[in-house]
């Protein structure tokens, strides 16, 4: 039944909008962003990058069995957009950093997981305070690095990012997907 599940969910994201899965080595490429739709107001905004995480668990109803948690970074390309008249090498760059601390945050959660989670037990008791925790770090940091760079404009503080991401993936490349 588990894999009759797993194998519909599979079909329907093929279906219904194409992910990519985070990749140091692959980057981010213009005909990546295929949403039409602008989805936002300001007028700075030149792209927009629908990325963060997905998990799968697998687990038992006894709590002492162990439990395996696959976290995975994923860009969704049917939700990303660009504005083409404004495109370009820059704007991509600061559009990819934005993957990339997704994936800082996804490592910050494998972290999390292989400290705390061992058991089945563990995983119902905490990863949802562990998982919100994360995610609610992630949301405000992903705002922070839009306004303090404002949207990629303000090249000082973009490098600064550049070199902050960079280091911070670094810092957690024990913790990367394998």
């Amino acid at each position: 039944m588990k894999w009759i599940m797993l194998i519909c969910l599979t079909a329907a994201s093929a279906v219904f909008g194409q992910k990519i899965n985070w990749k140091e080595d692959q980057k981010l490429v213009w005909d990546n962003f295929k949403s039409s739709v602008n989805r936002k107001s300001n007028p700075d905004v030149v792209a927009y990058t629908h990325c963060g995480w997905e998990y799968s668990v697998v687990k038992s109803t006894n709590p002492k069995s162990p439990v395996t948690i696959e976290i995975t970074t994923i860009f969704n390309e049917d939700k990303s957009w660009k504005d083409v008249k404004r495109i370009n090498d820059y704007v991509l760059l600061h559009e990819q950093k934005h993957f990339d601390i997704a994936e800082i945050f996804a490592r910050k959660l494998r972290k999390e997981v292989s400290e705390k989670i061992k058991t089945s037990g563990d995983f119902d008791k905490t990863f949802k305070s562990i998982y919100n925790t994360i995610s609610t770090e992630y949301r405000n940091y992903q705002i922070s690095y839009d306004k303090d760079t404002q949207h990629g404009m303000n090249k000082e503080k973009q490098a600064e990012y550049n070199a902050a991401i960079s280091e911070q993936l670094d810092n957690l490349k024990s913790y990367k997907a394998s």
